[in-house]
């Protein structure tokens, strides 16, 4: 060959994708390729392929073994010239199957099984595969003839004219033949056996389920039956003799290699059990031994071979203890774990390669579609498909998947199914495993149809979907909502008319009549949003009667769902999104306050996705997500903001009101949602944190809001700059951070004027910015008020409104008294002017921790004030043993009794100088002022005494400081506290009890003993 053209060809074999054109060339020069060397439809065939380099080689191969070399290359050549469809058939197996080429070139005219494609052809079934194989009369001769099958199959996968799913089907429909084909040689061999039995192979795993590889075990299970008039024993052993010979004849190893290892280890007992057994066999295993895994198998079973009539009774009789299985204790528990103990067993050094069984492999999908269909499929039949895509299709029908996750799921399955079968289509072995060489992954990618930057793409491609399987296997294979249904029994879980009344008056359902009325509502017709709720309202229904007002709950749940009914991530979050369904549950059936706060912005649902904090999905939950509080500075951020975007001072204070009901709906949802999940009462550490939760951000929000609210104030009357200095000092709880639900915001005001500013002009714009606050606050609205009480300022409600610094100063010099002093240890700058508030703090600190303590005139009249406060101010006819905040042992003992060893001490022990009640309780213990045992009987009294308050807010939706007097109401907040039906007197005697001790002590440190 010329230089110049030698050069030429050199370059254009590079262009079509041959990795050693040198070879390439001196093939395409050789004697075999001599007519068509120069056909340019040749050469762009070949590098259409996934290896040109391979399918020339093979190619040339399989022209050197054709008999009487001149004639039969002439004809192959020729076809190939003339006929696109063969040329790119036969070289696009070549191309990616160095076993297939290996076959042609033994069997050279089998390429002709390639020539025709007849619309028939496209799609054959068992039938058409059953005459490819019908002259094979011997092991060796089946094995030819299930390859010259296997190469139409490959020949259609590798030009697209069939998709993964139709080549796994094609390559079931191809073994379903050769277990026929192979039986029949067994039954040859010994007619005398097969004369005594019914023999019925049954198909398992990816066989069964139409969704078979290239190289796969083929699992099956053997049921046989005396014929008429046989001996049980002697037909059992016949069966086997034939089993044991047909799983031969395809497993074996000839000369022309073996075809796939026929497996029986699904069969009960697996390989310790008998390989063939009789219907009644099967059917007490399974009734009586079979574990959850083996009822997971047989969702893919399906006769295929043998005595056809047999297996399909062996289905029928198998199938309803399938779609019983679900019903088994810890049915859900043992799927998950059966699947983490797979992740576990793979070597180390293959996790991050193997395709089918690791994170984000073949199996997740597996096992998530497989766990949903067992678990919905007892009341959806539907959903009783053996084949993974078809099952995961009727899934997202049904509403048990959503719609997006069941397309990707699909496109990942897909894409990692065609991975693993051009794997081992290359060498047509049996491997999960991404090869690690250069020359693999680009021909895996060029297989695929990446040809641009082959392996960048194959690698790219192959963790993006991945990632989508493990992430869609986390949401949906650990869904909390499974196991739920999975408890449910059958006729719960399909929710009829009768089933329902019989299963509402059950769970103590006070009016079944409405409740069906709403179930009736919520869950008929046809639609996607109806399907849905049928799959979430049984489960819905037992968490709502683990309160003390399902009926509430229920109807709580039909106005939500009303209200978000056309919103697309509603239901879909509740199916999905962690424990977003049961938060709800508890949310709505707690009580009033969450509810209503809900019902007026019901996007906060979004909210309950996660009661960890993790993540609101995205659908308007404002800012962190889940039920975790946000802290004040973000708080204030969005509340700014809104204030900043709004056109008018009062558009800016309902923009404050919307975070605000958001974010107490968000406090209370948590609260409830901590509150629930054990019998017995919660730890007391537990109920502390949840106490100090809602304090602080009830307490933050507050603070945000306030701040908010000055912000729209100054702008909408000064612009930017108000002529005075002016900072809001939080008292109180409010300073303490332990406010409530329905707590007043306790405040004083502090002004200064600014330098140049005439003190009349500074006092009257800081008394216009107080009562446009408290006016704009107390706009009448639907959410829990927010009441701005200033009466614990200097002369109480005859004083000023707001003072300045120095005002401050020279009231408290000259006229403060023991009371106020004691007012001030919660006094905490929270809005406005930070260096004012600084200094505001600066100079009530002498006072609140006086240098020389307090003296016995000073604590005389504290007592003196305590006693009186509880004496006029306990409302006529209440309890005082069940009084949280004036009764013995309530808030009111407990606080002043920290708050008189702060004034004592607070000089001298720097832990006492804190706003919160428990924090300056446990600095007293650690500076030994009091006695660890007598600081957690009022630390346990003070916690107790909040969550009741907190409680009855909830609960009624208005505030108490007493136990509520209905029955149910009561119930509900026994139910917060952790008490459970029927256990309300204990709820009351142990409040009397904790009470009662915490009074022991106050009697001893505040009215000294």
């Amino acid at each position: 060959m010329a230089p110049g053209r030698r050069s030429s060809t050199f370059t254009r074999l590079l262009r079509h994708g041959f990795t050693d054109p040198s070879a390439a060339e001196r093939l395409l020069d050789g004697p075999e390729l001599s007519l068509v060397r120069d056909d340019p439809f040749l050469l762009e065939a070949l590098g259409a392929t996934a290896d040109p380099d391979l399918a020339l080689h093979g190619l040339v191969r399989l022209l050197e073994a054709q008999p009487g070399p001149t004639t039969a290359r002439r004809e192959l050549l020729d076809t190939l010239i003339a006929a696109k469809p063969l040329r790119d058939r036969l070289l696009g197996v070549l191309g990616a199957s160095a076993a297939l080429a290996d076959h042609l070139a033994r069997h050279p005219r089998d390429w002709e099984a390639l020539v025709m494609y007849e619309p028939r052809d496209l799609h054959p079934g068992v039938e058409e595969f059953e005459r490819g194989l019908a002259e094979a009369d011997d092991p060796v001769a089946l094995r030819v003839a299930y390859r010259r099958c296997l190469l139409s199959i490959a020949a259609r996968d590798v030009c697209g004219t069939t998709d993964v799913a139709d080549t796994a089907a094609e390559l079931a429909d191809l073994a379903t033949a050769t277990l026929r084909a192979a039986l029949r040689l067994a039954a040859a061999a010994a007619p005398d056996d097969a004369a005594l039995c019914r023999l019925a192979v049954v198909a398992m795993g990816k066989c069964g389920g139409h969704e078979l590889n290239y190289v796969s075990d083929v699992d099956v299970i053997f049921v046989a039956e005396p014929a008429d008039g046989a001996d049980e024993g002697k037909a059992l052993r016949a069966a086997t003799k034939l089993a044991s010979h047909m799983m031969r004849v395809c497993s074996e190893t000839t000369v022309e290699g073996s075809i796939w290892p026929v497996d029986a280890n699904l069969r009960p007992e697996g390989r310790n059990g008998p390989l063939v057994r009789t219907l009644s066999s099967h059917l007490a295993y399974y009734q009586r031994w079979a574990k959850t895994w083996e009822f997971q198998a047989l969702l893919k079973a399906r006769p295929v071979a043998g005595d056809l009539e047999l297996g399909a009774a062996y289905i029928e009789a198998v199938e309803p203890l399938v779609w019983q299985a679900a019903e088994r204790e810890n049915f859900v528990a043992d799927v998950q774990k059966m699947r983490r103990r797979v992740v576990e067993n793979i070597p180390v050094s293959e996790v991050e390669r193997e395709l089918k069984l690791g994170p984000g492999g073949l199996r997740d999908v597996e096992f998530a579609v497989q766990l949903l269909q067992l678990v919905h499929g007892r009341t959806d039949a539907s959903l009783r498909s053996g084949t993974t895509l078809n099952a995961l299709q009727a899934l997202a029908a049904g509403g048990y998947v959503g719609r997006v996750d069941a397309v990707q799921l699909d496109d990942a399955y897909r894409f990692l199914r065609s991975m693993e079968h051009r794997i081992q289509l290359y060498r047509l072995r049996r491997t999960h495993l991404v090869p690690v060489a250069e020359e693999d992954q680009r021909r895996l990618g060029r297989s695929l149809g990446l040809r641009a930057d082959p392996i960048t793409e194959l690698n790219r491609e192959w963790k993006r979907h991945a990632a989508v399987v493990r992430r869609l296997h986390e949401k949906i294979f650990y869904r909390p909502l499974l196991d739920a249904v999975a408890q449910l029994a059958p006729g719960e879980a399909r929710l009829s008319a009768k089933a329902a009344r019989e299963r509402l008056v059950a769970l103590g359902y006070a009016d079944p009549a409405s409740a069906l009325r709403h179930l009736e509502a919520l869950a008929s017709g046809v639609t996607r949003k109806a399907a849905i709720q049928r799959t979430l309202l049984p489960v819905l229904l037992g968490w709502f009667a683990d309160s003390a007002d399902p009926d509430a709950g229920l109807l709580n749940f039909r106005k939500v769902s009303d209200a978000l009914g056309k919103t697309p991530w509603y239901l879909r979050l509740l199916r999905d999104e962690g424990a977003a369904a049961e938060n709800l549950a508890r949310v709505l059936s707690a009580g009033r306050l969450a509810p209503d706060l809900l019902l007026r912005a019901p996007e906060a649902v979004a909210l309950l996705g996660d009661g960890d904090g993790g993540g609101d999905g995205g659908t308007g939950g404002g800012g962190s997500g889940g039920l975790q509080p946000r802290g004040r500075a973000q708080l204030e951020q969005e509340i700014l903001a809104a204030v900043g975007r709004a056109e008018s001072v009062e558009k800016a204070v309902t923009a404050v009101r919307g975070v605000r009901r958001r974010e107490l709906f968000r406090t209370a949802a948590g609260d409830i949602v901590g509150s629930y999940g054990t019998e017995a009462r919660p730890a007391e550490a537990d109920q502390g944190a949840l106490v100090d939760r809602v304090g602080a951000a009830v307490s933050d929000l507050t603070a945000a809001t306030l701040a908010g609210t000055l912000r729209a104030v100054v702008r909408d009357g000064w612009g930017e700059t108000l002529p005075t200095r002016f900072a809001v000092i939080a008292m109180g709880r409010f300073g303490g951070h332990e406010l409530g639900y329905g707590s007043d915001a306790d405040v004083l005001f502090v002004h200064e004027p600014r330098d140049g500013v005439d003190e009349r002009e500074a006092a009257q714009a800081a008394n216009r910015v107080v009562s446009e606050m408290r006016r704009l606050l107390q706009i009448p609205s639907a959410d829990p008020p927010l009441l701005i009480d200033a009466d614990l300022r200097p002369e109480g409600k005859s004083g000023p409104l707001v003072r300045t610094l120095n005002s401050y100063a020279a009231y408290y010099r000259r006229w403060s008294l023991g009371w106020e002093s004691q007012a001030l240890l919660r006094a905490e700058a929270v809005a406005g002017d930070e260096e004012l508030g600084r200094r505001f703090i600066e100079l009530i600190d002498p006072l609140r921790y006086p240098a020389d303590g307090l003296g016995e005139d000073a604590v005389r009249e504290i007592r003196r004030l305590k006693a009186r406060m509880e004496s006029e101010r306990m409302p006529r006819g209440a309890d005082p043993k069940l009084h949280t905040k004036l009764g013995p042992g309530g808030l009111s003992d407990v606080e002043w009794t920290v708050q008189l060893l702060q004034l004592r001490h607070g000089a001298a022990e720097p832990g006492l100088r804190t706003t919160r009640t428990r924090e300056a309780l446990a600095a007293a213990r650690e500076a030994g002022l009091i006695s660890e045992e007598d600081a957690a009987t009022l630390d346990e009294a003070w916690v107790l005494a909040t969550r009741v308050r907190n409680a009855v807010m909830l609960v009624r939706g208005r505030a108490g400081d007493t136990f509520p007097s209905e029955s149910r109401e009561l119930a509900a907040v026994g139910r917060y506290l952790g008490y459970g039906p029927g256990h309300v007197g204990e709820l009351l005697d142990g409040y009397r009890r904790t009470a009662r001790l915490a009074r022991g002590v106050v009697d001893e440190l505040f009215y000294g003993g």
